[in-house]
């Protein structure tokens, strides 16, 4: 770890351990669009709990039928986590989460004034004592109780104080510091959670939201001013622009500050990947720690210095296999010899150096195209290309080919090659472009040698126009001598050419030996 780094962290009030709370079924599906089933739900716990998150907030049980069922079943799985609903300070809120029989009840309040004057339309006073009257009334039915002063980071640092010594002497347990709207920053954030820990004695739990961008920061920020607890959800679900994501959190707060959590990373990816499914909400692949991209290098710099040491541009500190991810060399315009050698070495293939080169330099072409290279388009490519001829034993090789074809013109191709010393050319029509470019190639050929195609097979090998074609071709001699050539191209004319003559350059060198 860096010097400075370790300096910064002994300016904190860390603490050694930190107790994660997960709101992804209650805030994460407030997210616009989301709406999870009882058994989805259910699912998503049951991950959790794999997980280790500590607390699993279930869900609101006085909003729905459903909801409450939700939680309920929730309850019922006997999970090792700790189950929480959430209520606002009124009776028949608590009752219901109560009724679920859950094992923490999490009741809040507004607190600002612009919440106090338009939500609750009470007094300060009056709304103190809703708070007091709600965690005792929790604590009278034997249930741990953690309260949240709603919007906290835009109310009066001296009334919020209040309030929470208020409920903590009515038996509160936890208390949270909810920046509702996303508006702190991560100095300010330290500054009120610190004044929060040095005026209670219970634990003090923070909830940020990420409508700047900054939850992951500001929760970062609480726990350096002493915070014990988080709340946050899988890939940042929630209201609005979400909450703090659970995987960023973790993570900074494991493998950066060296602070504990129950929480079992190599887990990460497989939560992220189930809860991106049920959601629906697609996961973007630059997102830290569980996205595609995550720990995938493409630049010929990078994949040279990993493949030598991945701490060269990963930060050492986490790796892929920490959270459940792979590390991936990525094939495009930016790629060298060397991460390209690497990914063939993987997939099987054993190319010469020159071949390693070609290879390297069609995805460089690709990718100057715009087009996006797979793993799958790479294999395509190498067979290609290392199912050639070795240019010293080439007899035959392709100069130029046209095509035209139209609504009223009947395909037309002509082709140019070069025999030995020899330029032959020829010109023929076809059913289609790729028949017409072929039939071309015969007639060019046709004083040398007639050639019967008996196969001919094209993939495509990803989706989209700009897909690789991968054209296989199986073709006979007039001495019945057969081979086959392949060819990979996004061009599925230039890739049938090339095969053929692939192909053909087989079978001149099978005469040969």
């Amino acid at each position: 770890m860096f010097s400075v780094l370790e300096a910064a962290k002994k300016e904190m009030d860390l603490p050694s351990e930190v107790k994660i709370f997960d709101t992804t079924l209650r805030d994460g599906e407030q997210t616009p669009g989301v709406s999870l089933t009882v058994g989805e739900k259910l699912s998503i716990a049951r991950q959790l709990d794999k997980l280790g998150v500590d607390i699993i907030e279930a869900g609101f049980p006085i909003s729905s039928k459903g909801e409450r069922e939700a939680v309920k079943k929730i309850v019922k799985e006997g999970l090792s986590s700790t189950i929480c609903g959430l209520s606002r300070v009124r009776k028949e809120d608590i009752d219901a989460c109560l009724d679920c029989d859950v094992d923490l009840v999490h009741t809040f309040v507004p607190t600002s004034d612009i919440q106090i004057k338009h939500t609750v339309k009470k007094t300060k006073e009056e709304v103190v004592e809703m708070a007091v009257d709600a965690v005792t009334y929790i604590k009278e039915h034997g249930v741990p109780c953690l309260f949240s002063a709603m919007d906290a980071s835009r109310t009066d640092i001296d009334y919020l104080i209040r309030i929470n010594q208020e409920v903590e002497k009515a038996g509160a347990d936890i208390i949270n510091i909810p920046d509702t709207v996303g508006v702190m920053i991560p100095p300010a954030m330290k500054i009120l959670t610190g004044k929060i820990v040095e005026k209670v004695k219970i634990p003090v739990d923070v909830h940020c939201h990420n409508d700047f961008g900054l939850a992951v920061p500001n929760t970062l920020a609480a726990v350096e001013a002493g915070a014990q607890e988080v709340q946050v959800a899988v890939n940042g679900l929630g209201e609005r622009a979400g909450n703090a994501n659970l995987e960023e959190v973790v993570m900074s707060l494991v493998s950066i500050y060296g602070v504990k959590t129950n929480i079992k990373t190599e887990y990460l990816v497989e939560t992220s990947r189930l809860v991106e499914r049920l959601t629906g909400i697609k996961i973007p692949p630059n997102y830290p720690i569980v996205g595609e991209n995550a720990f995938a290098h493409e630049s010929g710099i990078h994949t040279h210095g990993v493949l030598s040491d991945t701490r060269t541009f990963e930060p050492g500190f986490m790796t892929p296999e920490m959270v459940g991810h792979r590390r991936r060399i990525v094939s495009g315009k930016h790629a060298g010899v060397h991460g390209v050698s690497a990914m063939l070495k993987e997939m099987g293939f054993k190319p010469t150096k020159a071949q390693a080169a070609e290879i390297t330099q069609r995805v460089k072409d690709l990718g100057d195209k715009g087009k996006t290279v797979t793993e799958a388009d790479l294999h395509a490519i190498a067979t290609a290309v290392l199912g050639q001829v070795a240019k010293e034993e080439k007899t035959l090789d392709l100069e130029d080919y046209v095509v035209v074809t139209g609504n009223r013109i009947h395909p037309t191709a002509s082709v140019r090659l070069s025999f030995k010393d020899k330029t032959l050319s020829g010109a023929d029509t076809g059913v289609g472009p790729v028949d017409a470019a072929l039939n071309a190639l015969r007639q060019a050929l046709k004083d040398i040698e007639d050639v019967a195609l008996r196969e001919y097979r094209l993939e495509a090998i990803t989706g989209g126009s700009d897909a690789i074609a991968e054209v296989i071709v199986k073709l006979e001699d007039s001495k019945g001598n057969i081979a086959t050539g392949s060819a990979a191209r996004e061009d599925i004319v230039t890739a049938s050419v090339e095969a053929m003559v692939s192909g053909l350059n087989r079978i001149f060198l099978t005469r040969k030996e």
